[in-house]
């Protein structure tokens, strides 16, 4: 039985003690196997499945190269379910807040986008503005950002990276159809405004993930996500993860 072990954790005030009252817990476990540790979650004895998908796996060994890539493994594979759903849908996909694009390019190897006649449409702004944006900036945000988004997609033609602020780049290109949609974009505005331009288009059976809708940093996204979508008669279904889905029908 296989088990991922990270040391990436937010949160912790002395984040050494920390770990080691992790690893003390690890160690006074009765078995070792299905452990999973790191972006907040400690768990144990789980089947922990997408570490025996092998094309999840070798893409992941390929293009997770940071610690915190590495770390939101189990993030990356709930994509893949809603990537690999929308695959049997009609319509093309839609990531907004791609940033450096690791996650669609792990996605894109395990499921070869390239070959299928879809379509995934990357937003992002690439680079941040402390005077004008609420969310925080990462770390490769910069002028050379959106360059290297498109570099690293080079050979996947069917990946379409835009550059601009949601929801006003959604009226310059977006699909007209979508079978899968993730939204991580720190942002209670951006992301209501994409859902007021892009749910309806979502096709039945198609999967919404919201990355930050479980995350005490972000409540102000789950509570304007809630209220829009509860309007609608839809209930986000938060994940241990962090993650929040929707399945349109």
């Amino acid at each position: 039985m296989n088990s991922h072990i990270s040391t990436v954790f937010w949160g912790a005030s002395d984040h050494a003690q920390f770990i080691a009252g992790v690893q003390h817990c690890i160690d006074h476990l009765a078995s070792h196997a299905g452990i999973y540790t790191g972006d907040n979650l400690f768990t144990f004895q789980k089947n922990l499945s997408f570490l025996e998908d092998e094309p999840l796996m070798n893409a992941w060994r390929k293009h997770a190269t940071d610690a915190v890539e590495q770390a939101i493994l189990w993030r990356t594979s709930v994509l893949l379910g809603g990537v690999r759903n929308g695959l049997k849908l009609g319509g093309d996909f839609v990531e907004g807040g791609c940033y450096k694009g690791t996650s669609v390019r792990i996605l894109c190897d395990a499921v070869d986008f390239g070959s299928s006649n879809k379509r995934w449409f990357l937003y992002d702004l690439f680079e941040h503005d402390p005077s004008t944006m609420s969310h925080h900036a990462m770390p490769e945000h910069g002028t050379q950002l959106y360059r290297s988004v498109l570099e690293r997609f080079a050979d996947v033609p069917n990946i379409i990276v835009k550059q601009g602020r949601i929801p006003e780049v959604l009226m310059e290109s977006a699909p007209e159809k979508i079978a899968f949609m993730h939204l991580d974009m720190n942002n209670a505005e951006a992301e209501v405004g994409a859902l007021e331009v892009l749910w309806e288009r979502m096709v039945p059976g198609a999967m919404l993930v919201l990355d930050d809708y479980g995350w005490l940093a972000y409540r102000a996204q789950k509570l304007a996500e809630d209220a829009w979508l509860q309007v609608r008669g839809f209930h986000v279904i938060e994940l241990p993860t962090g993650q929040g889905l929707v399945i349109k029908q």
